[in-house]
């Protein structure tokens, strides 16, 4: 039996190819009529490179230059936006593949099953490598300015978390681990994700904006880190945000952090990772979690602390366990609400509408990071997973658009990108 949607597809194709190639050479001769050599640089020849889209191949003929200072190029090359022969196009779906499945074989497969495409795995983990520096640097860029002024920002939230990346053994020389072998076998990579707020819903509890979160991936630490996330806060309105909100677990890095880059940030540690250390202020107290009581304590904590009750759990506890031997590690457990008892006036918060719940970044780490990077088996080099994660923070937070207008004009050399179908 045939074919018919094969052989409909297989026409379509080449048809389309050829459409794509006819329209690739009109472009590329009238780029090497505009072209003028720089200093130094001297024509070579008409050369011919086998070009792949979306459709298919084509054959493409173009100026090709060299210099013994800058070596050899093609002009066209840049100003079609080719990346190693591949259309911008093609490049861009490679990428997003790569980067949005769990592995590039997945990503070929799927490729090759829902677009007939078919591409080596190996090319596509090439290509995205092609591409990662570029997607490196994108949140780095500097913010434009409006064409007209932008309105206020009730509430602008920052967050921000660092999950652990299983890394290949030459990146871990030299870094100390957590477990009893003193071996690290991951390195930290971190996640920040801006968004809005500009209304509580008829209970008064905040409501985040829609589409409104964006996101920034780093595994340069956290020094870096930190100026990486506010130049993505200054894009999004850090300047005209009535109020900005700085949502964290509790981590003193991360406290940091903030107090540097956002320093008249209202800074809350999320109510979940207070909930947890309670439980383990009230394993230490009772014995541990199997106890009968533990359940029950911990839910009249959870009430008190959105009272505003801290201060007074804290001293409560300490009272309870003066003199006994689990005094020690009761004092251990507090240590945490010692640190972070002036960003947990939790009643106070939600009385303002604020969210205090990290949930947003908590997600993004399972999404962004845990899903690509953290699968059975994967051992990572730093470059690999940072071009990655860049990728993944990139259409996360639905940036793809600008990113690759952006990668045009580059290649472009800063002139106005030309857009293909193809």
């Amino acid at each position: 039996m045939l074919d018919l949607e094969g052989l409909i597809r297989a026409a379509l194709f080449q048809t389309g190819a050829q459409v794509v190639g006819q329209l690739f050479q009109a472009v590329a001769d009238r780029a090497d009529a505009a072209y003028r050599p720089r200093a130094g640089e001297h024509f070579k020849e008409r050369a011919s490179i086998q070009v792949r889209c979306l459709f298919g191949a084509f054959t493409l003929e173009r100026d090709y230059y060299w210099s013994s200072a800058h070596g050899g190029h093609c002009p066209a090359d840049d100003e079609l936006g080719l990346e190693a022969g591949h259309s911008p196009a093609l490049v861009r779906l490679a990428c997003l593949e790569g980067a949005d499945e769990t592995s590039f074989e997945k990503a070929r497969r799927h490729l090759e099953q829902t677009g007939g495409i078919t591409m080596e795995s190996r090319q596509i983990q090439r290509l995205a490598q092609r591409v990662g520096p570029a997607a490196q640097a994108f949140p780095e860029r500097l913010a434009e300015p409006a064409a007209r002024p932008s309105p206020p920002i009730p509430i602008l939230y920052v967050s921000a978390d660092g999950t652990g990346v299983p890394m290949r053994r030459q990146e871990l020389e030299g870094r100390r681990g957590k477990g009893l072998d003193g071996k690290a076998k991951t390195r930290q990579a971190y996640l920040g994700c801006v968004f809005t707020q500009h209304k509580t819903d008829e209970k008064g509890r905040p409501v985040r904006d829609w589409a409104s979160t964006t996101y920034v991936a780093s595994m340069e630490g956290i020094d870096g880190f930190g100026p990486l996330l506010r130049r993505e806060a200054v894009r999004r309105g850090l300047g005209r945000a009535g109020r900005v909100v700085l949502l964290v677990d509790g981590a003193e890095g991360l406290e940091n952090m903030g107090r540097i880059n956002f320093k008249d940030a209202i800074q809350i540690v999320d109510f979940y990772h207070a909930m947890e250390h309670a439980g383990l202020v009230l394993a230490a107290l009772l014995g541990g979690k199997d106890h009968p009581d533990h359940a029950r304590r911990l839910r009249q904590w959870a009430k008190r602390l959105l009272r505003n009750g801290v201060r007074n759990l804290v001293a409560d506890a300490r009272r309870e366990c003066a003199g006994r031997p689990c005094a020690p590690a009761v004092e251990q457990e507090l240590h945490y609400f010692d640190n972070n008892i002036g960003r947990m006036p939790y009643g106070t918060f939600r009385k303002n509408g604020f969210f205090i719940g990290s949930g947003v970044i908590e997600a993004g780490c399972k999404t962004v990071i845990g899903q690509r990077c953290k699968q059975s088996g994967m051992f990572w080099g730093k470059p690999g997973a940072q071009y990655i994660l860049a990728l993944r923070a990139i259409n996360a937070g639905r940036q793809d658009d600008d990113f690759w207008k952006s990668r045009l004009a580059q290649r472009a050399g800063n002139r106005t990108p030309i857009t293909t179908a193809a």
